[in-house]
């Protein structure tokens, strides 16, 4: 991956990680919406490989991280409150 790749996929995580911060009312730092984004990436390019959804270009992985990121702080939320 490129010096550029790796910084769009940078910037890509920490958007999604604050659109999910956002859509779940929550508060982490910036480090950890980067990390939340990455890991809401693969989630979301799971759940859009599994479904055969194709959509491309930055906003297409901005939507697909944002709602991977948003479906995993729901998950860690429900294992938070249960425990």
């Amino acid at each position: 991956m490129s010096g550029v790749g790796v910084f769009v996929a940078l910037v890509i995580g920490i958007l999604a990680g604050w659109i999910a911060d956002l859509a779940l009312a929550r508060r982490h730092s910036l480090f950890m919406q980067m990390l939340i984004g990455v890991i809401g990436s693969f989630i979301g390019a799971f759940i859009a490989q599994s479904l055969h959804l194709v959509i491309p270009g930055f906003l297409g992985s901005l939507v697909v991280s944002a709602v991977g990121a948003t479906l995993f702080l729901a998950v860690v939320g429900l294992f938070r409150r249960s425990a």
